[in-house]
């Protein structure tokens, strides 16, 4: 780029800060090779990241003619979205799950198997040993997950199904010879191995879930598959959290080296979000307040429903909820409490209840009639008597 841009420019010393700004701001317009689209975030950051790589290493070699300073802060690189995990919805999965049950090859369909019920990377599970599976003392079948991306092994709790396809590839097993195990070392009789190879894992996972989307009705309309094998992993993760497990077990489960990563599952199931969502905005939901009368008659248009949506857990305040908008300027519920926007529900009651008792006796020891009529207004609107 260099080159073609300032073709001027003969060692890297000239090379500036700006030029550098100016090739960040170009791949904003760059396609992919392979995709043909605009780059990603994560592309760009990989790109300037390599950059800035080299120019560390090369001044740290001691060349002469390159830059004394660094070219790109960590300010510039384009941030990365922050994404939920794709987990496959219900519906989709009982289909898909089907047309894995009836793919004609044993491998492709314990591969699939064991990435739905373990939520391991495709791997992992592709460097299975023959004898990975034993029982815990209470007969649950017990799957031992070979060292992969974080180099540590790990044992975990494995479905019945996923056992009964395992234990099907090793009626096969002939007795071949093991092969040496790149990450170990270690000569290693594999799980999916037939005629003395390892199967890759495009036969195993890629083409296995085509085979199923296709058959299960889970594609695009050019043909392509909605799921792709990586998101049985982010299913295991989610139902784990959905039912209630704790994060130490999902951070097991799936092998994470940290909590936080992890933490991404509890954050598509809080339930506490949902009860609070519920019970303010779901169709059934006690309210009262300024902004009830609101929301029943429907006043709010779609846009402004979905910011409250996606910013839900930011409406809390002390005594209820305040459905004031952004372009709407500052929240005024908590200082005047008569706001348009300003929304309650039973979960609230204790803490109103003691609030109108401390206005009360307020009002006892002032005596400001003014103040005792404009409060009994505001309790009225919330369904107190006065």
């Amino acid at each position: 780029w260099i080159e073609q841009t300032y073709p001027e420019i003969e060692t890297f010393a000239e090379v500036t800060r700006e030029h550098v700004l100016e090739y960040a701001e170009m791949l904003n317009t760059r396609l992919g090779l392979l995709t043909s689209q605009p780059l990603a975030s994560s592309s760009k950051c990989q790109i300037l990241t390599k950059v800035a790589q080299f120019f560390r290493e090369v001044s740290g070699f001691g060349w002469e003619d390159v830059p004394i300073r660094p070219l790109l802060l960590p300010g510039d690189l384009p941030k990365r979205p922050l994404r939920i995990p794709r987990y496959i919805p219900e519906p989709e999965l009982e289909r898909l799950m089907g047309a894995v049950r009836a793919l004609d090859c044993p491998y492709q369909q314990a591969a699939l198997l064991v990435a739905r019920w373990s939520g391991a990377r495709r791997g992992e599970i592709r460097r299975l040993e023959v004898d990975c599976l034993d029982n815990y003392p209470d007969g649950t079948p017990r799957l031992r997950i070979p060292a992969g991306k974080t180099y540590q092994e790990r044992v975990i709790p494995i479905h019945g199904e996923a056992a009964a396809a395992i234990r099907t590839l090793q009626a096969l097993h002939k007795g071949e010879r093991g092969l040496v195990d790149r990450k170990t070392g270690i000569i290693t009789r594999y799980l999916f191995m037939h005629r003395g190879r390892l199967f890759g894992a495009r036969y195993l996972f890629e083409s296995a879930i085509e085979k199923a989307c296709q058959a299960a009705g889970l594609v695009t309309p050019d043909g392509k598959p909605t799921v792709t094998p990586h998101r049985f992993r982010h299913t295991v993760g989610t139902q784990l959290a959905q039912r209630g497990a704790r994060l130490r077990t999902i951070q097991k489960i799936l092998g994470h080296e940290s909590a936080a990563m992890s933490l991404a599952y509890l954050g598509i199931s809080d339930e506490d979000v949902r009860q609070d969502y519920q019970a303010v905005l779901g169709e059934q939901a006690t309210i009262a307040g300024p902004g009830a009368q609101m929301l029943r008659d429907g006043h709010f248009v779609q846009s402004e429903v979905t910011w409250l949506k996606e910013h839900y857990f930011q409406t809390e305040l002390e005594l209820g909820r305040c459905l004031r908008l952004p372009q709407e300027g500052p929240c005024e519920c908590d200082l005047y409490l008569t706001c348009a926007k300003f929304v309650t529900t039973p979960a609230y009651a204790p803490r109103l209840r003691r609030r109108r008792r401390r206005e009360l006796e307020l009002i006892e020891e002032q005596g400001g009639k003014m103040r005792a009529w404009n409060m009994s207004i505001f309790w009225k609107q919330l369904g107190f008597a006065v």
